[in-house]
């Protein structure tokens, strides 16, 4: 029996294109495609009404608007309806006053915080120096003991930079550097021990005379000078050599004119 090897005779396995004579047949829907017709569209906007449902306290709502944007916003004590309009606002993308934004993470709390003290404010230079477009030299030493006691029991130093200006007066500043120290110690709710507050080491001056355009030294400038004087530097010390210098004036021209005493 020879078989059929006629190529135009199909297969009742193989996909028969449709007749184009006769009208398409549609598939029929699946329960899926069904409902997904009938349900209404869903938007990504908030509402109030679901804001208040779902976080109602300040800091439950706080969290969700950073977790969902990554903004930090302020809300405790604002009038209810505002708070949740301001957040509703930060979610749907809109521009909020800047009065409403936070700074702190709001999953932290402050009472698990070790408080740290505000450092100072760099102490103000001394009105009687010059200015510093007047300097002639200036020298940066990172020998001078720190002024903090304890600091100093374990050879701590400062960034002490000298000017000496035009004029013949010299000045002293402490640059830093600012460290920080704890204080006291007590147990967390954690059963953790901790520090009761960290503070500032912060030995900057500003800065101050040392030598007085008279040629006097001020309190601090005899200690300061006497401790360089000590520092030895070849044949000298550190404080004629770097601090104390002695320069022409050379702005007006002199190495080719000497002789001329214009001011």
């Amino acid at each position: 029996m020879k078989k059929n090897t006629n190529p135009s005779t199909p297969s009742p396995w193989d996909d028969v294109p449709a007749d184009p004579g006769q009208p398409a047949v549609s598939k029929p829907q699946t329960r899926q495609e069904v409902i997904a017709k009938a349900a209404p569209p869903v938007t990504a906007e908030f509402d109030m009404e679901g804001l208040m449902t779902d976080f109602p306290t300040a800091k439950e709502l706080e969290r969700f608007v950073y977790d969902q944007t990554g903004r930090v916003l302020n809300l405790k004590g604002r009038a209810n309806k505002l708070k949740y309009q301001v957040a509703m606002d930060v979610l749907n993308g809109k521009p909020v006053d800047d009065s409403f934004m936070g700074g702190d993470n709001p999953y932290i709390e402050r009472a698990d915080m070790v408080p740290v003290e505000d450092i100072k404010a760099l102490p103000a230079r001394d009105t009687t120096l010059p200015d510093h477009g007047h300097i002639q030299n200036q020298f940066v030493s990172r020998l001078v003991p720190h002024p903090d006691p304890e600091f100093r029991a374990n050879m701590r130093r400062v960034d002490c930079v000298f000017r000496k200006y035009k004029n013949g007066m010299i000045s002293y500043e402490v640059l830093g550097p600012i460290d920080q120290r704890s204080e006291g110690e007590k147990m967390d709710k954690f059963g953790r021990m901790r520090p009761e507050i960290i503070r500032w080491v912060d030995p900057r001056t500003g800065e101050q005379v040392m030598v007085r355009e008279d040629g006097t030294l001020s309190p601090m400038g005899r200690n300061l000078r006497a401790m360089m004087q000590r520092q030895k530097f070849n044949d000298s010390n550190m404080w004629a050599v770097f601090v104390d210098r002695e320069f022409a004036d050379m702005v007006g021209g002199e190495l080719a004119n000497p002789w001329d005493l214009k001011e």
